[in-house]
């Protein structure tokens, strides 16, 4: 299950971006974007990055998964679409000149921190 692997990067990443001001911040969400071509099971995932976050700074965090479609553009007329099944020519002329414009995608989008520590955070 590759879903582990990911969590632990996406964990390590989101813990190696708080800035040092910021050092007893905690990470709140993380937003990420996955492409249907990813190989990626959202549930998985998301399950693996509940126990793989204990103890860290995303210990509780929640975990958003935007899933990217697959689009395609056609070199020969220009079109782009968003397909469904494994069909890569055009829709529109018919060519195999066809480039994948998003679909691959393992991004994180952002990390939501919550310092504590700060004043922000009191009841005011």
């Amino acid at each position: 299950m590759h879903e582990m692997g990911i969590a632990l990067e996406v964990i390590r990443i989101a813990g190696e971006s708080i800035p040092a001001e910021h050092a007893g911040a905690r990470i709140e969400r993380i937003n990420l974007k996955v492409g249907k071509l990813a190989a990626v099971v959202a549930d998985s995932l998301l399950f693996c990055f509940q126990v793989a976050s204990k103890d860290t700074p995303a210990e509780g965090a929640e975990l958003v998964i935007e899933q990217i479609p697959v689009k395609l553009y056609c070199r020969d007329c220009g079109r782009q679409w968003t397909v469904e099944e494994p069909v890569f020519v055009c829709n529109g002329c018919g060519s195999a000149q066809v480039e994948m414009i998003s679909g691959r995608e393992l991004d994180i989008d952002t990390i939501e921190l919550v310092d504590e520590d700060s004043d922000d955070n009191q009841p005011g």
